[in-house]
């Protein structure tokens, strides 16, 4: 299935996905994503973000009042706390979620490595986790531009992992799967660089996000 959207053309693969409930993640390179994935996830899906989303001009603000949630990241309780609070509100409300496991946005457009709290909210709701690969859309808006270029774009659906079988004893293997699944289907210019510095960086992301 091809759309368009702000001139760019979009190919659809796997939209047979697109309609249940479930946590649904994606790879994270550009401002486009969140119009996108906002955009492609079914009703009564909700976002998450940092608390602090609330001070970027105009968009914090739509957040807010479109009743996404947020959490607070300023220590490792209030984080905690704040993520059981999420999965109460998905549970309660029978929402969907949406979230970019990389916890921040990729400046080169190649993958960065995933923080837990996806796997964690999956623990504690057992929805299955959808993941979206997209491609291209860190060339058509790129990171400090006000302006969309001309660039294909590709949304990917994957087929829907279960969760209601996962262990907490097991949240690291479950985080490495599923960032495989990314390098697996991302084109070779978004894929990470397998260097030191990407294990590095892996290594102090699992720290933090603990």
């Amino acid at each position: 299935m091809q759309m368009w959207i702000l001139g760019n053309p979009i190919q659809i693969e796997g939209a047979e996905f697109s309609n249940k409930r479930a946590i649904y993640i994606s790879n994270h390179a550009s401002p486009l994503d969140i119009f996108l994935i906002m955009w492609l996830t079914p009703k009564g899906t909700v976002g998450i973000a940092k608390k602090e989303i609330i001070w970027y001009p105009l968009f914090g603000q739509l957040y807010v009042l479109a009743n996404h949630l947020r959490i607070d990241r300023s220590n490792q309780t209030a984080a905690i706390a704040s993520m059981k609070e999420a999965a109460q509100a998905i549970i309660d409300n029978n929402l969907s979620l949406v979230i970019f496991p990389e916890g921040t946005r990729s400046r080169s457009g190649r993958l960065l490595p995933f923080k837990k709290g996806f796997v964690h909210l999956a623990l504690q709701t057992g929805l299955p986790i959808v993941p979206i690969v997209l491609t291209g859309t860190h060339l058509a808006w790129r990171k400090g531009s006000l302006h969309v270029r001309p660039a294909p774009l590709t949304v990917k659906y994957l087929p829907p992992i279960r969760t209601d079988d996962w262990t907490a004893d097991k949240i690291d293997d479950y985080v490495e799967m599923v960032n495989n699944l990314y390098v697996k289907h991302l084109p070779e210019p978004q894929k990470p660089l397998r260097l030191e510095g990407y294990n590095s960086l892996k290594s102090s992301n699992s720290q933090v996000s603990r």
